[in-house]
């Protein structure tokens, strides 16, 4: 593009000089004497006197009887003393063309002079001028090269800070890769460091969030196979002996048969209950629904009615509607209710009752809870019993063998899972009352999950 910019720059000029040449000659005046020109030597000489060409640009007159008139000041380009060229512009038909030699090409047009005598038999003179273009050819390669240079420069320079920015915006990429790469069931400790907020930081929170649910799904797993192992090893071991050491007595067989049941029947709700604190840490543990408190105060009140011959009493109805997980609250008052069933004595009062508060400006509260006229808790017990396979240690606390100690940690992740907590009030002698806490609200969902 730039050589065709320079061809099309210096036929532009040629052919301004052509057309100046003609007007001047159209003219037929000397502007030196403002007489009429005598002659075409006259004509070219004046007018060649009068350029100004550029450093690259030629100008001769040839007269009829084949002189050189030349500019005055000297030529940078060896035409004017080079007559066989000119002789070579001057023979050929073309008004145009290229005229190579050994200084370089020149670039020329030509306009034929005829003198004032029409139809005279003389040879026309004729007024050439010639443009050096290997100069500006050359500064275009020159260019040219320069261009290449900067353009490679600049590519190793992109390529290089395309490079580095890359690899700093990647190196979370490889982070996760490598973090995924060294994961595996025993360590899901690693975790990446998220910093700053962009698709990448986004990336490695979600990841890290990934790897906190599998941690919790493989300590569910694991901490299930503990428990299920240690709780079911005892009833395997006295189911076995039992049936080992039984006789052929029908007696002895009858009373075999009667305990290897009851084992049987602890081991189904050992493992029922296992299985329900598996399910606790996943999503669908609880259903959320808008339900009527009053409604499922008065149902709980029917259910647990049937579990003791006790004094059953409604202490208090909450009125209004709460979101909430209406079978995982049952589940857990009945299982409240059991306790103290467990822990009075027939015609003792157990009281169940419900209660909503909270103000429109603050967050809305919905309790339940059951209260008995018991042994109590001691404090030394309060937090323990909600622990997996607790029952309480303390003389004179509450303590059922019977069970396997996994009530209260069920009504526990039942509580958790509605983002609630469990309330306990207890003087060891005086009875306790065990109540859960949830809110009465749905939660609100952000952009990046469950509140």
């Amino acid at each position: 593009m730039l050589r065709s910019e320079v061809d099309d720059k210096v036929d532009d000029a040629l052919a301004q000089e052509i057309e100046e040449f003609v007007g001047v000659a159209a003219g037929g005046v000397n502007r030196s004497t403002d007489l009429p020109y005598a002659g075409v030597e006259e004509l070219l000489d004046s007018h060649l006197q009068r350029q100004y060409p550029d450093d690259d640009e030629v100008m001769v007159g040839v007269l009829p009887d084949d002189r050189i008139l030349r500019q005055v000041r000297a030529e940078p380009y060896p035409f004017a003393d080079e007559p066989q060229r000119i002789r070579q512009i001057v023979a050929d038909p073309a008004d145009s063309g290229v005229l190579q030699t050994e200084d370089g090409d020149l670039h020329w047009r030509k306009v034929l002079v005829r003198p004032p005598e029409s139809g005279s038999p003389v040879e026309p003179g004729a007024f050439i001028v010639g443009y050096a273009i290997d100069r500006d050819r050359a500064e275009v390669t020159d260019t040219t090269a320069t261009l290449v240079l900067v353009s490679l420069i600049g590519l190793l320079l992109a390529g290089a800070g395309a490079y580095l920015v890359s690899g700093r915006i990647l190196s979370p990429v490889r982070l996760v890769r490598q973090a995924a790469a060294e994961i595996s069931e025993r360590d899901l400790t690693r975790r990446i460091p998220v910093q700053g907020r962009d698709d990448i930081s986004a990336l490695a929170e979600q990841f890290n969030a990934m790897l906190d649910r599998l941690s919790e799904a493989f300590s569910a797993q694991r901490k299930f196979v503990d428990d299920a192992s240690h709780e079911l090893r005892t009833p395997i071991t006295i189911v076995r002996g039992h049936l080992e050491l039984m006789g052929d007595d029908p007696a002895e067989r009858v009373a075999v048969i009667r305990l290897v049941t009851e084992e049987l029947d602890r081991m189904s709700r050992i493992v029922d209950d296992l299985l329900v604190l598996a399910k606790a840490r996943r999503p669908d543990f609880v259903q959320l629904e808008a339900v009527s408190v009053a409604e499922l105060t008065s149902d709980v009140h029917a259910k647990v009615r049937a579990l003791g011959d006790r004094r059953w009493m409604l202490e208090g109805i909450g009125e209004g509607s709460a979101s909430l997980d209406p079978q995982r609250v049952t589940q857990a008052m009945v299982q409240f209710a059991q306790n103290a069933v467990a822990h009075t004595a027939a015609g003792d009062e157990i009281r169940v009752g419900s209660a909503l508060h909270g103000a429109s400006s603050s967050p809305r509260k919905v309790s339940f809870w059951i209260s008995d006229t018991g042994s109590g808790v001691l404090p030394e017990d309060a937090d323990a019993i909600f622990e997996r396979f607790s029952r309480g240690t303390g003389s004179g606390s509450r303590r059922h063998r019977s069970g396997a100690g996994l009530g209260l940690a069920i009504v526990s992740a039942i509580a958790d899972a509605h983002h609630g907590v469990v309330r306990l009030v207890s003087e060891p002698g005086q009875g306790a009352t065990f109540g859960i806490e949830l809110p009465a609200d749905p939660p609100v969902t952000s952009e990046r999950g469950r509140a």
